[in-house]
């Protein structure tokens, strides 16, 4: 039997330990992720939904910062196109006065594998970076070209070791590595899989079979919510009929996908991933074999149903708390 002199103390520590494990699993569960966004905005309409989901949720994201990437179907300098859709976005859309920095990234694709192009976005980049650790590491989610990524890597090669890449890219495992985003800088691509960074792939085939909405659905997911989703689903709109609908055939059947959004889906919990040995990439956007004791992350599926509810939950919530201007479908063809 314990002595009575010992039970105030022995009770009081079973009480520390249970507050302790309370607060931390409190700590955890209101865990924000940094990242830093790197966009290729305004190329298509994926962009749009996933800077949307992203600055509505700062319960998982810290944004530190977003920049903008290029894309060849954009004006010239692309990537300020891209940066002025982006200010659009964050300032007149989502209403906000204040908000992370948005930086102009590069405009051009890397010349080779040694030099970096530097701009204030890859400096922010490689100074934001020095605040972490390889235990704590910066996510930078790349959903467009990764220039200004690869350029952080060449010009600070020690930032392997502090950043992780969470990416919207190629097309399906092993044999897909010819994709959009990956074209438009596939010395980018051949410089991070060369580098240690650690890698999560989220690709075509998988955005296709869990990320596609149908013209009813999106109306049906965000149409109706706020001047917010008003405008998402205009987009998704003005983009189905000029790129997915056939003109004047009544069929709609076909889908859109929103691509880049897997990368939040990654960083929120609510995908599947495998690990595969990291591969090398040619110039022709072929994998070939490459370091068998590194790895890359593949995700396999995405629970669109969880993500499609938490996008809609967050963009409700933002719009309760926020004062976003009223969506004008005159402004948006202006």
């Amino acid at each position: 039997m314990l002595r009575k002199s010992l039970r105030p103390r022995l009770l009081s520590g079973i009480a520390a330990i249970v507050l302790l494990g309370i607060l931390s699993s409190a700590a955890a569960a209101f865990a924000r992720t940094p990242v830093i966004l790197s966009t290729d905005v305004g190329n298509e309409i994926d962009d749009q939904w996933a800077v949307a989901y992203m600055l509505a949720n700062p319960q998982t994201f810290d944004v530190r910062a977003i920049i903008s990437s290029h894309a060849p179907s954009l004006p010239d300098p692309s990537a300020h196109y891209t940066y002025l859709i982006l200010r659009d976005e964050v300032e007149n859309r989502l209403g906000m006065a204040v908000h992370p920095p948005l930086f102009e990234g590069s405009s051009v694709a890397l010349k080779d594998n040694k030099t970096p192009i530097l701009n204030p976005g890859v400096e922010f980049i490689i100074d934001t970076s020095k605040q972490f650790s390889e235990g704590s590491r910066l996510t930078i989610l790349t959903i467009g070209a990764a220039t200004d990524v690869a350029s952080a890597i060449l010009e600070d090669p020690t930032i392997v070791n502090r950043i992780r890449v969470v990416a919207m890219a190629f097309t399906s495992w092993p044999d897909g590595a010819n994709e959009y985003n990956v074209a438009n800088d596939v010395t980018a691509w051949q410089v991070i899989l060369n580098s240690d960074v650690p890698v999560v792939i989220g690709s075509g085939n998988v955005c296709r079979a869990d990320l596609s909405l149908g013209l009813d659905e999106a109306r049906e997911l965000v149409g109706n919510r706020g001047p917010i989703g008003e405008w998402l689903y205009a987009e998704f709109a003005m983009w189905y009929f000029h790129e997915v609908k056939p003109l004047r055939v009544n069929d709609f059947s076909k889908k859109w996908v929103i691509w880049d959004i897997i990368t939040l889906a990654y960083v929120e919990g609510l995908t599947t991933q495998e690990t595969y040995a990291r591969p090398a990439l040619s110039g022709a956007m072929q994998f070939e074999p490459g370091r068998k004791d590194e790895s890359v992350t593949w995700i396999t599926s995405v629970d669109s149903k969880r993500l499609w509810a938490d996008f809609t939950a967050k963009l409700d919530a933002y719009q309760r708390t926020h004062r976003v201007p009223e969506f004008s479908l005159a402004g948006l063809l202006h």
